[in-house]
C-alpha cells in the first residue's frame, strides 16, 4: 500500500513539473504599440525608404526612426489611404476604405458631408459619421474593433491623441466606445486647435473654445509645453499602470503632429532655420523631430522597464504629406518627391508611407522588406502577434496578416492587389487625382482610374515610382486586366461611385471605361 501511494505521489510529481515547464516555456503575450503619425510623407525623415538618400531625407532629423530601422523591419511599399480618416478606421476594422464606405474624413460635426463642392459631380451616399461598435447609427459602418477583441484577451489598451474616427454625437468619437480601456485627449477632431500649452491646444473664436481645443490636457494649459511632448508624457503615465500590473499592454498613440496648423516646436527650430530653411519648411521639420522626440521617449521608457523584448512597435503614417503647391499657391511646407502628388491623391505621394516594425528576438534587425502591404493589414496581423486565434466580428476583414513578413522579409506576392476609392472631392483646388478616383496595384504595376473622365493610367512603379510615364496606350492588356480586377472588387465591396451632376447617371465602372 506504501509502495502504492509512493508511486503515485512520484507520478503526480512527474506530471505537475511536466505542466509546470509547459506553463513555464509559454512566452508571455507580446505589449503593442501603434506609433502613427499624422501627414508625415514617406520623405519627412532621415530614414531613406527609397533605393537612395535624398535630400529631403538630408533636410530632417529623425535619430529615433533611424534607430527604429536599425533594430528593426524597414518597409518600402507600406500603404495607407489618400486622407486620414479612412485610414483611421481601416486600421481598426480591418476592412477597405471603399468596403466599409468610409471613403473621406468625418466632420466634428454629426451628419456633416465634409466633401467640397463640385460643379460636376454629386456626392456619394458614404458613411460620413465613420465607425461605429453599435449597429443601427446612421451614416457609420459598424464593426467589432480591434481594441474590444485585445481587451477581451486581457490587453490593456490605451489611446493616445489624435482619434477621429467618428463625428460627435456617434459613439465612435470616444474611444472608450472602442474598446479603449484609457483615451488621452482623442476625440471626434481631425487636428489641434494649437500645439501649444500656453494657448490651451486651441483656438478660440470670439472668446469661445474653438472647435479643434484638444481635449483632456488642462494640466498642461498654460505652460510652455508643447502638444507632442504633453501626449507623450500622458501616455508615459498610462503605461505605468499595465507595466506594473504586469498585464500586456496595447498602445495606440496617434500623434496629432504633423498635421497643419504648422507651428513651431522651438525645441528644435533654429537648426533649421540656420540651415537656410524658410520659416514655414523649418517649423515642419521642427514638427517632425518633435514627433521623432516623441518616439525616442517611448523607446526609451520600454528599454528602462526592462520590456522592450516583448514588445512590438509599429511605426506609420495615416497618408500622404500635404503638398499641393501646384494647386494652392504660396509656400510649400512638406514634399513627397520623387514620388508624385500627395494627400488627397491615389498617386504615391497621397498614400505610400514610412513604416518600421521592430519585434526583438523575431524580426532581424536592419532587415529591409519590399512586399506591399496595405493599412487595413494591421488588423489582423495585431490580432496574431496578441494570440488572439479565435474572432467573432461583425465585419468581414479584408487585411491580410503580414506576421510571415516579420519573419521573412524577402517573402514575396506579387498576385496580390491592393485598391484605393475615394469617390468624393477633398479640397477645392484642382489637382493631380485629388478627388475622384480609383486605383489598383499588383505587383509593380498601378492602374489609376478618374471618374469624371473615364481615363485610365497605367504605371509601372519599379521603373517608374514617381508615376510620370503613362503606359496605358503601349500596354492595353495589362490596362484591361487591371481595369476587371478593380471593377470586380468594388462590385464584391458593394462600392460607391459618383454621379454626374448634368445626367444623373452614375461613373462608368473601370472595365466599361474601355468599351
Amino acid at each position: 500500500m506504501y509502495k502504492f501511494s509512493l508511486r503515485i505521489q512520484m507520478l503526480m510529481g512527474f506530471l505537475w513539473a511536466a505542466i509546470s515547464s509547459s506553463v513555464a516555456q509559454k512566452p508571455a503575450p507580446p505589449n503593442i504599440v501603434v506609433f502613427l503619425v499624422d501627414d508625415m510623407g514617406w520623405q519627412d525623415t532621415s530614414v531613406p525608404f527609397w533605393k537612395q538618400v535624398t535630400d529631403l531625407n538630408r533636410r530632417y532629423r529623425t535619430p529615433n526612426m533611424e534607430r527604429l530601422a536599425k533594430e528593426g523591419l524597414k518597409f518600402t511599399n507600406a500603404y495607407a489611404m489618400p486622407v486620414c480618416t479612412p485610414t483611421r478606421t481601416s486600421l481598426l476594422s480591418g476592412v477597405n476604405a471603399a468596403h466599409s464606405r468610409i471613403t473621406h474624413w468625418t466632420s466634428p460635426n454629426k451628419n456633416k458631408n465634409t466633401d467640397f463642392a463640385d460643379t460636376t459631380m454629386n456626392s456619394v451616399d458614404w458613411n460620413i459619421n465613420g465607425l461605429s461598435p453599435v449597429a443601427g447609427i446612421e451614416h457609420t459602418f459598424h464593426a467589432t474593433p480591434l481594441p474590444t477583441l485585445l481587451s477581451q484577451s486581457g490587453y490593456y489598451t490605451i489611446h493616445t491623441g489624435k482619434a477621429h474616427f467618428g463625428s460627435a454625437g456617434t459613439p465612435g468619437s470616444d474611444p472608450k466606445n472602442l474598446g479603449f480601456r484609457v483615451n488621452i485627449a482623442g476625440n471626434e477632431i481631425g487636428h489641434p486647435g494649437s500645439y501649444l500649452g500656453t494657448e490651451n491646444y486651441d483656438h478660440p473664436t470670439n472668446g469661445k473654445p474653438g472647435r479643434n481645443a484638444v481635449p483632456g490636457l488642462e494640466a498642461y494649459h498654460g505652460k510652455d509645453v508643447f502638444l507632442s511632448e504633453a501626449l507623450t508624457l500622458e501616455a508615459i503615465k498610462a503605461l505605468d499602470v499595465p507595466v506594473q500590473k504586469k498585464q500586456p499592454f496595447f498602445l495606440y498613440f496617434g500623434h496629432y503632429a504633423v498635421h497643419t496648423p504648422i507651428m513651431a516646436d522651438k525645441r528644435f527650430l533654429d537648426k533649421y532655420l540656420k540651415a537656410g530653411l524658410d520659416s514655414i519648411e523649418a517649423k515642419y521639420a521642427s514638427l517632425v523631430e518633435g514627433m521623432d522626440k516623441s518616439l525616442g521617449d517611448l523607446l526609451n521608457y520600454l528599454d528602462d522597464r526592462q520590456i522592450a523584448n516583448n514588445t512590438v512597435v509599429i511605426f506609420m503614417s495615416d497618408n500622404g504629406g500635404l503638398s499641393t503647391k501646384p494647386q494652392r499657391g504660396g509656400p510649400e511646407h512638406t514634399h513627397n518627391l520623387p514620388l508624385r502628388a500627395g494627400k488627397g491623391s491615389v498617386y504615391e505621394g497621397g498614400i505610400r508611407e514610412p513604416m518600421l516594425v521592430r519585434w526583438p528576438g523575431v524580426v532581424t534587425p536592419g532587415g529591409v522588406t519590399d512586399q506591399y502591404l496595405i493599412v487595413e493589414d494591421f488588423f489582423p496581423t495585431i490580432l496574431e502577434l496578441a494570440g488572439v486565434k479565435k474572432t467573432s466580428t461583425v465585419q468581414t476583414i479584408d487585411g491580410k496578416s503580414f506576421v510571415p513578413l516579420l519573419k521573412n522579409p524577402g517573402l514575396t506576392d506579387n498576385a496580390r492587389t491592393l485598391v484605393w476609392h475615394h469617390p468624393n472631392r477633398w479640397i477645392a483646388a484642382e489637382g493631380p487625382r485629388l478627388h475622384w478616383a480609383s486605383a489598383i496595384r499588383q505587383g509593380d504595376w498601378k492602374l489609376i482610374y478618374d471618374h469624371r473622365t473615364s481615363e485610365l493610367e497605367l504605371y509601372n512603379l519599379k521603373d517608374d515610382i514617381g508615376e510620370q510615364k503613362n503606359r496605358a496606350p503601349e500596354q492595353p492588356d495589362k490596362v484591361k486586366q487591371l481595369a476587371s480586377l478593380l471593377t470586380k472588387q468594388l462590385k464584391v465591396w458593394n462600392a460607391q461611385m459618383p454621379t454626374f451632376k448634368k445626367t444623373g447617371k452614375p461613373v462608368a465602372w473601370p472595365d466599361e471605361a474601355l468599351q
